[in-house]
């Protein structure tokens, strides 16, 4: 079954009012439930704004995106805020941790966004779950200050969990983190992964890629690329992606 199937997506932003400028060109990609993904490619090659529009952020030009089956195009953006919501889980470079807030009230935040009225002591119960997945069951009412950076990101991953998502779309997720603690979020996201979960993640780090069982190379708005890591990472891919 497939998460993501799109088809002939294309985006073009106008630059002055009068300059195109095509970010995508006629995209397709399926990503199937259960997959691990890497999406890669230099700067202005597309994959950012691949991201923006699989995240729900952002609207193509043309073509069609269809998240667990729904039809997103053509939604306005309180529809597509209430898709996101309830599909997506966010994993971001910068953690984007409420500073004097804890573990546990960090992780309910998106419960407070379902459009679902629950409980304090339900969303309490279901962030301490989340933190216990992983590995954080003894720390939760730490403040992120009292928290290592690899503990900062299982917190986000934690409330990217919280709301049982189809999809994890990790962004970056290792760039503000040492080759230990990468190596700690990397085998976090591949149990995860093991379980069932649904992940997609932008990186620009070869080595952070071949943890995925799958790349997507992009250049200039299109995929050149779309296989196992050592496929895709072979022969003249490799000079494309780090340029």
């Amino acid at each position: 079954m497939s998460v993501i199937s799109i088809r002939n997506l294309t985006r073009t932003y106008l630059i002055g009012g009068d300059v195109e400028v095509k970010a995508l060109r006629g995209v397709d990609l399926d990503v199937c439930e259960g997959e691990m993904v890497a999406i890669m490619g230099p700067s202005g090659s597309g994959k950012s704004t691949m991201m923006n529009i699989l995240g729900c952020l952002d609207k193509p030009t043309a073509g069609s995106y269809r998240l667990n089956s729904v039809e997103v195009c053509n939604l306005s953006n309180d529809e597509r805020a209430v898709i996101r919501n309830k599909y997506i889980g966010f994993v971001f470079q910068g953690f984007n941790l409420l500073a004097r807030t804890s573990a546990v009230e960090n992780v309910e935040v998106p419960l407070l966004y379902t459009g679902v009225h629950i409980e304090a002591k339900e969303r309490f119960r279901r962030s301490k779950a989340a933190l216990e997945r992983v590995g954080l069951g003894g720390r939760i009412h730490h403040v992120p200050t009292q928290l290592s950076g690899g503990e900062q990101q299982r917190v986000a991953i934690a409330r990217a969990l919280v709301t049982d998502p189809a999809l994890i779309l990790a962004d970056e997720p290792t760039g503000n983190l040492d080759s230990k603690r990468t190596e700690e979020v990397l085998e976090l996201f591949q149990e995860l992964n093991r379980q069932g979960l649904t992940i997609v993640m932008v990186t620009h780090e070869p080595e952070v890629a071949v943890m995925c069982k799958r790349i997507v190379l992009f250049k200039d708005g299109c995929i050149i690329g779309d296989g196992k890591p050592d496929e895709v990472l072979g022969g003249t891919a490799k000079g494309v992606i780090l340029k």
